[in-house]
């Protein structure tokens, strides 16, 4: 170039394009600056003989490849009306994730956000737009969604899956693609301007149930610095896991039913027709395994025992994860009705039950079914989860409720009524900074407001590890073993104790048992 000639700036292409371990990428930009990649591979796709493997290396590319839409999402049926993906399809060759950055080079060594989704196991995907992660992005921080594997595909487990494995385990696929994916981060976050020493990992129902799945595995718990979990835990959770031995019976009768008396008949099954058959009335779910590799214990001991990742922790649960129905069935909310099933369910112990969620009148009986329906499905477990981590994690606990219940719905999109309280997944797109991805709801200035504290709070845990900072209510973090700080977040957000400890102190009687 001769002298004094300037020189010229990269082309947009040029700029999009990252070097990872496996080969080039090119990614787009957003018109806010972000760049965007996406459907970059993360493991070999687990198809073929490598369907119920652990995730095995991706193989490397010559050339440049494409990043610019998203993987297919994992198999899974059109289950939950609230998902809306932006994915290319469903497949078994599932296994890609999704990166935002606002850094221009690889020295910037930003925090990094890794979200896994919810859906129960069965379902969800990276590509849904709740979890999008150009806004954090915008806050600087490398935002990564990835997809894992789902429901047969993710958890089955089965005697000669065992037998082949080398650790003499099967099941927990799903956690195992997580786990591949944080090796991935590892190995290549750097590249886009991540520091792979300041990763957090986040989710929201099951994945926040994976959250707490990764602190407890020796596979995964050296593989990141914090940890924030939205409504669910691995710990004494009605989600298993199961002891391998009962997974694998499991296991063989869903494929005895399929006719399929070999491993090798089973890999041969096309997926829709293993998904569809997994999918039937009274196939048992397929949970998590205790299975000697990934888990090496329940989690819930390796908590006990302080051998999870000592990681500081955020987590919270939501004032009305469940309904009233979820208890009760069809049957209305009336005290006799409350009483037979708390009956039912914890027979002489029933009466201590109804003094913490009391029913001696109809205006008490529809709140306190609703609450014990919400702390049954999650909010225990997620309790459980943060009283364990305070005791033996060595590590601060930021606890939260969230209590904004959602606005009303867009005329175009009827007139249900709205919920009392916050209802499960409703804070997702508050936390991230998504609501506008949203049209179900008409968003007001109030909820904006909800979403722009609810987010500092987040982005500052995953830059500094604490969430407080200037402008924003002190959010104290929680005392071990005693009533707790715990953050309200609503349009007036405030510290203040912990209100409900002694219903899970004695729900943690009753899960013993």
């Amino acid at each position: 170039m001769a002298f004094g000639q300037a020189k010229k700036p990269p082309t947009a292409s040029a700029a999009n394009r990252v070097q990872t371990a496996n080969g080039l990428l090119e990614g787009g930009t957003a018109a806010s600056g972000i760049r965007e990649f996406k459907g970059v591979p993360f493991a070999a796709p687990p198809v073929g003989d490598l369907r119920w493997r652990e995730p095995q290396p991706v193989k490397s590319w010559m050339g440049i490849r494409q990043a610019r839409k998203f993987g297919p999402q994992a198999m899974q049926l059109p289950i939950y009306s609230d998902m809306n993906f932006r994915s290319d399809g469903v497949s078994e060759d599932c296994l890609y994730l999704n990166v935002w950055t606002p850094a221009k080079s690889a020295q910037e060594k930003l925090p990094v956000l890794v979200y896994f989704y919810g859906g129960g196991f069965i379902a969800g995907d990276g590509s849904e737009p709740r979890y999008d992660g150009e806004s954090m992005a915008r806050r600087g921080i490398v935002a990564v969604t990835v997809n894992y594997r789902l429901g047969i595909f993710g958890f089955l487990a089965h005697p000669e899956l065992s037998t082949e494995s080398l650790h003499k385990a099967s099941g927990n696929y799903g956690f195992l693609d997580q786990s591949a994916a944080l090796r991935w981060v590892r190995q290549n976050i750097a590249a886009f301007g991540g520091d792979p020493k300041k990763v957090t990992i986040a989710g929201e129902s099951a994945g926040s149930m994976s959250v707490s799945a990764q602190m407890a595995s020796p596979l995964s718990k050296n593989l990141f610095a914090r940890a924030i979990g939205e409504s669910g835990s691995m710990l004494n959770t009605s989600f298993g896991p199961l002891p391998l031995a009962e997974a694998e019976k499991n296991g063989s009768a869903f494929a005895a039913s399929l006719g399929a008396t070999s491993l090798a008949a089973l890999r041969a099954l096309p997926a829709q027709q293993l998904l569809e058959a997994a999918s039937k009335p009274g196939v048992p779910r397929f949970a998590p395994t205790i299975d000697g590799y990934f888990f090496t214990q329940s989690p819930t001991a390796t908590f006990v025992a302080g051998q999870q990742a000592r990681v500081p922790l955020l987590v919270g649960w939501n004032s009305q994860e469940m309904s009233a129905p979820f208890l009760l069935g069809k049957e209305p909310a009336t005290p006799e009705n409350l009483r037979q099933v708390v009956q039912k369910l914890y027979g002489d112990r029933a009466n201590e039950v109804l003094k913490l969620y009391p029913a001696a009148t109809a205006q008490e009986a529809e709140p306190s079914a609703t609450d014990l329906a919400g702390d049954r499905f999650i909010a225990y477990s997620t309790w459980k989860w943060a009283d364990m981590h305070g005791q033996t994690g060595g590590q601060p606990v930021y606890r939260y409720l969230y209590a904004r219940p959602r606005p009303a719905m867009t005329p175009a999109m009827g007139d249900a009524p709205a919920a009392k309280g916050a209802t499960h997944s409703a804070e997702i797109e508050y936390a991230l900074g998504n609501l506008a991805t949203n049209k179900v709801y008409a968003w007001t200035p109030d909820d904006y407001k909800v979403s722009e504290t609810m987010q500092i709070y987040f982005a500052n845990f995953i830059k500094t590890s604490n969430p407080n900072g200037e402008g924003l209510p002190t959010w104290p973090a929680a005392k071990a073993g005693r009533d707790a700080q715990v953050l309200r977040i609503d349009v007036t957000t405030r510290a203040e104790a912990e209100q409900n400890r002694a219903r899970y102190l004695l729900l943690d009687q009753l899960f013993a048992k």
